[in-house]
C-alpha cells in the first residue's frame, strides 16, 4: 500500500513547482550529458586509433599528427568526465574550449570543409552542460 506522499515522492510534479522544473531539467542534464559523452567518447576514439579521415583532417591544419592524439584524449577524458557529477564541470569547460579551437579551425584554416556544425552544436551543448553545472555549485 503506498501512501499518497510516496506517489508525489516518486511522480513527475507537472503542476509547474520549482522541484518539478528542477527534477526535468536533471533529466535533460544526464540526456545531454550522456548523448554528448558519446559523441566525444566515438570522435576521440577515432582520432586516436588514426580514422584516416581524422589523419587526413590533421594534415590540412598543419599541426602535427601529435596534435590529433593530444585533442583525441582530451575527448576521452573530458567524455568520461561529464558521467561523473563531480567532475562534469570539468569535463564540459574542456570540451568546450576544444569546440571553440574547433570551430576556429573550421572557419579559418580548413575553410569551411567538413562542414563546422557539429563543432557547433557540440559546442552549444558543452557551453550549456557548463553553465548548468556552474549554477548547480
Amino acid at each position: 500500500m503506498t501512501t499518497a506522499t510516496q506517489t508525489q515522492r516518486w511522480s513527475f510534479n507537472t503542476s509547474g513547482s520549482k522541484a518539478g522544473r528542477s527534477r526535468a531539467l536533471t533529466v535533460a542534464l544526464w540526456v545531454v550529458s550522456g548523448a554528448t559523452a558519446a559523441m566525444f567518447l566515438m570522435a576521440g576514439y577515432l582520432k586516436l586509433t588514426g580514422a584516416p579521415e581524422m589523419v587526413q583532417t590533421f594534415e590540412a591544419i598543419g599541426a602535427g599528427q601529435w596534435f590529433r592524439y593530444l585533442t583525441g584524449g582530451i575527448e576521452v577524458v573530458s567524455a568520461l568526465a561529464l558521467l561523473i557529477p563531480a567532475f562534469a564541470l570539468y569535463g564540459a569547460l574542456a570540451l568546450a574550449a576544444t569546440m571553440m579551437g574547433a570551430v576556429f579551425t573550421h572557419f579559418v584554416l580548413i575553410g569551411g570543409s567538413p562542414a563546422p556544425a557539429p563543432a557547433l552544436v557540440l559546442l552549444a551543448a558543452t557551453s550549456s552542460i557548463a553553465w548548468i553545472r556552474w549554477n548547480r555549485r
